[in-house]
């Protein structure tokens, strides 16, 4: 993934550029707030201290551990630590059994691709293609963060991107591919989601949820009300990725339940054939539709091309982050070039869509800036933030951040990545990912992305 993007930012001409924040955030948030930061808020919880060990730089009073790095051996014997460390989710754990408060079972995504650093190893029972390399890991942390127990929990799977939460603790990790079986040596089609139980991986083991279709996923967001389960597709060349929604057959069943099948559509704004093309902040529109997919498997042509009659379908490029809150789902466009096809630039766009009301608001545009010490270029993985406002995972050229964003829309800086990848004269720092919270808010687990490391970070987070 990070990769892809520096490429596509240097082909548009958009490395180095900075964010600033325009229009009201105040949907995203309790409270009002409008995003008009052009520069570093002096707020937030102050400079960052540089890390005498060189890997994390953090406000004074704040504190990480390592938790596990890439090629180190797992914990269950297994193997090793897997690479390419991407979206991750953190979950109590295991519920309702006496002695076990406070501890957090944390899921990790690898996105590996064929031919990777260092692969998930293949386990019985839950290796999906013995081919794939990707997949998933599980680590069970005590309440002082230590680590009790870190073992494979999917395996043979591809590009496993990021994913999301269900209302009843399972994860769904996403494959960001669409090869099929006979591809790169693959034996079977990808493009997947699959469900992952973090107490017990067995339960849920390696079979595809094929009904929630086969294109290159990115997030899901799954309505606790109504069971409704929203994706992004992540496709930064045209045709541009689109948002779709499943409605399950058991909705809200539990473990499992979305083996049952259901109904995928994706979504139709009226009069707009990609939403780069809406600039102004508030913009809503009413009356959004939703289209049935013609053929969710993609076995001849895949979704974003087949045929949504003659209305057309609406696309956006690099449709990633996807969250619910509240009764909306929200979901991050994290870029858009002109030069790569879309039909407006902007650096990333915030929407927020309200199921009971069938409506689509534009909240926040990110756009160029000339700070540069502001997000550098585009929003990637966000999670929300203990005190309010949201975390932005960094994911760029140049130093590495995570960021937090104020509800009055100032930005601040959270950590900094100080693991050099590049050489001593032209220095290369891996991206963030994965940016998540205990369930109890007070630690914030992060990813760097080469070399695959989780950090636990804990402090004020409070204050903030």
């Amino acid at each position: 993934m990070s990769a892809t993007r520096r490429q596509i930012l240097a082909r548009t001409g958009a490395l180095g550029a900075g964010i600033a924040f325009a229009g009201s955030i105040a949907e995203i948030f309790a409270g009002p707030a409008t995003a008009t930061a052009q520069g570093l808020a002096r707020g937030g919880y102050g400079p960052l201290i540089p890390d005498p060990d060189g890997l994390l730089d953090l406000p004074r009073g704040f504190r990480y551990r390592v938790l596990s790095r890439e090629g180190d051996p797992l914990r269950s014997g297994e193997g090793r630590v897997p690479g390419n460390h991407d979206g991750m989710a953190a979950f109590p754990g295991p519920p309702g059994v006496p002695g076990r408060s406070g501890r957090v079972h944390l899921v990790r995504n690898h996105e590996n691709r064929r031919n990777s650093r260092v692969a998930v190893p293949a386990v019985e029972g839950l290796t999906y293609d013995p081919a794939g390399e990707g997949g998933c890991t599980v680590l069970a942390l005590d309440r002082e963060q230590g680590v009790l127990s870190e073992r494979v929990a999917i395996a043979g799977t591809s590009t496993n991107c990021a994913g999301g939460p269900t209302p009843w603790n399972t994860w769904l990790t996403c494959e960001e591919t669409e090869l099929k079986a006979g591809q790169e040596g693959y034996t079977k089609d990808h493009g997947f989601v699959f469900e992952v139980d973090p107490y017990d991986p067995r339960r849920t083991g390696a079979v595809p949820l094929t009904a929630l279709g086969r294109f290159q996923h990115e997030a899901v967001a799954v309505d606790p009300y109504l069971g409704t389960v929203y994706e992004t597709e992540d496709a930064f060349d045209k045709p541009f990725g689109l948002f779709y929604r499943f409605h399950p057959r058991r909705p809200l069943g539990g473990r499992g339940s979305l083996r049952a099948g259901g109904r995928l559509q994706a979504m139709r704004v009226p009069g707009v054939a990609d939403l780069s093309a809406v600039q102004e902040p508030g913009t809503v529109f009413e009356h959004v539709t939703w289209v049935d997919v013609p053929d969710p498997l993609a076995r001849q042509t895949p979704v974003r091309l087949q045929d949504f009659g003659p209305a057309g379908i609406t696309h956006a490029q690099k449709l990633e982050g996807c969250y619910w809150g509240g009764s909306c789902v929200f979901f991050v466009s994290s870029f858009a070039r002109r030069a790569a096809g879309s039909a407006a630039d902007h650096y990333g766009q915030v929407w927020k869509y309200e199921p009971y009301r069938s409506r689509l608001t534009l909240v926040v545009v990110f756009g160029p800036g000339t700070d540069p010490q502001l997000p550098g270029d585009s929003p990637d993985n966000i999670c929300l933030a203990p005190g309010g406002g949201l975390m932005v995972c960094e994911d760029g050229d140049g130093a590495q951040y995570v960021f937090g964003l104020t509800r009055r829309g100032e930005v601040y800086a959270v950590a900094r990545g100080r693991q050099n990848i590049g050489t001593p004269t032209k220095p290369e720092w891996g991206e963030f990912a994965g940016v998540t919270f205990a369930p109890d808010r007070r630690t914030m687990y992060v990813n760097c992305y080469t070399p695959g490391t989780t950090f636990a970070i804990t402090g004020p987070w409070a204050r903030g």
